[in-house]
């Protein structure tokens, strides 16, 4: 698995993979990049103690105007809570949406600032989940302690 995350006002690549953190730029990039990533990582830091509940990092993810609605009614389901799909469709307004939805959760580049793992199926069973159903199982605990 590896995912690509764009850091803002700067020419750099991220890659996050199964055990580690790839940065692939010009050392001048990651300079004005370094304020950024270790924004980032000393929140996620913080979320897995348990002590952050809302992230606070300028994100720009790269996606069509439907996937941009999508990740941004993730954002605003509260820390410790879930909805189902169809509740993300009806928040943005496409109710018939559902399916379209889930491809566009699935889509989304910035897991765990984008809480993708929030979302469940309408009957409250875990379903897909990029990282795997156990991480999913593992977030939705973490912040229900």
């Amino acid at each position: 698995m590896e995912r690509v995350f764009e850091v803002p006002d700067a020419s750099i690549s991220t890659q996050l993979t199964h055990s580690a953190v790839l940065i692939d730029s010009k050392e001048s990039d990651l300079k004005c990049a370094n304020g950024y990533l270790h924004a980032g990582i000393e929140q996620l830091i913080n979320y897995f103690n348990g002590t952050l509940k809302s992230f606070n990092l300028t994100l720009s993810p790269k996606g069509t105007v439907f996937q941009q609605q999508v990740w941004q009614a993730l954002t605003e389901i509260p820390y410790g809570s879930s909805c189902s799909y169809s509740d993300i469709a009806n928040k943005i307004q496409r109710p018939k949406a559902v399916r379209a939805v889930g491809a566009a959760n699935g889509a989304n580049p910035i897991a765990i600032v984008v809480p993708c793992h929030r979302v469940i199926g309408k009957s409250g069973k875990l379903t897909g989940y990029a990282h795997g159903l156990a991480m999913k199982q593992y977030l939705l605990n973490l912040e229900v302690q």
